[in-house]
């Protein structure tokens, strides 16, 4: 049985384009909701209950019970642990400031495909340092050590792309990645990459603006010794200015389509369909 999963976080209400996430991940198996509140200073119980109405509006449904991401802490934390006891993380003392006046100074600094890579800085104090630091309550954050984590590959590590094919795995395009921070628990990479082999997802649907970072989930799963699924990019909704869709913008969400503008599911999906760039190999997948 294929299971695909739609997981939005509810720091707001659905808008346009979590419709098309939704629709795109029903039509790839049977679709698993999971609820992303890791950060829970910004995602709040009114959300959580919109996601459920709005999804029930746009005719979707989902097995039961819903994981939520905040009751799941300790599994995260174990999966940290495990890393850490293998010696791939380390602590980064860094404030972004610091981070940016380090590129700054930097002639050459690392680059990836989401912009400037984390130069190191942290990785290289000694351990008294890094003891110290941490007695003082100096806050950090966990990074991966990249070059150790890719010193234990001893094959390429590869993914099958339902629209792209096969791909190796190159992790090292985005660095010495953040796992986990003081204000939130463990970071979106690791914590997708958990629930998904926990919840016998078997067919990843998401955003091509997340196509980069399935580099770094093969190798969390690699380290972490997880099922391996297979993976379906989408690419992004745009409005008429060709930016994304954002759930600040309140006249696009779903709660004001059906609510104030008394749009029904049907024109939602002809929305959809018709925001779609024209060309693409998913297009014949959909029920739109």
């Amino acid at each position: 049985m294929t299971f695909s999963r739609f997981a939005p976080s509810p720091t707001g209400y659905l808008h346009i384009g979590h419709a098309w996430s939704a629709l795109f991940s029903a039509a790839h198996g049977t679709m698993i909701l999971r609820i992303e509140d890791i950060d829970t200073t910004r995602c709040k119980p009114d959300f959580e209950t919109g996601i459920y109405d709005d999804l029930h509006w746009l005719g979707l449904s989902w097995p039961e019970p819903v994981r939520r991401q905040s009751d799941h802490f300790a599994d995260y934390r174990a999966a940290l642990a495990r890393l850490d006891d293998r010696g791939l993380l380390y602590p980064c003392f860094c404030t972004r400031k610091d981070i940016q006046d380090e590129i700054a100074r930097a002639n050459s600094a690392p680059h990836g495909p989401e912009g400037h890579l984390y130069p190191g800085t942290c990785r290289h104090l000694s351990a008294d340092d890094r003891a110290r630091k941490m007695d003082t309550g100096h806050p950090y954050a966990l990074r991966l050590n990249m070059g150790a984590a890719l010193a234990t590959i001893t094959a390429p590590l590869t993914w099958h792309d339902r629209y792209r094919g096969l791909q190796t795995a190159t992790p090292d395009i985005l660095g010495d990645v953040v796992l986990a921070r003081k204000d939130t628990p463990a970071s979106y990479h690791l914590c997708v990459t958990l629930d998904d082999h926990t919840q016998n997802v078997n067919i990843v649907t998401r955003g091509e603006d997340l196509f980069y970072a399935s580099h770094l989930h093969r190798l969390l799963q690699h380290l972490l010794n997880l099922n391996v699924p297979e993976w379906a990019h989408h690419p992004l909704l745009l409005d008429p200015d060709g930016k994304r869709f954002a759930k600040r913008n309140n006249a696009i969400t779903l709660r004001h389509m059906r609510e104030i503008d008394g749009k029904s599911r049907g024109d939602i999906i002809t929305l959809v369909r018709d925001s779609l760039p024209i060309d693409g190999p998913w297009r014949g997948h959909l029920p739109i």
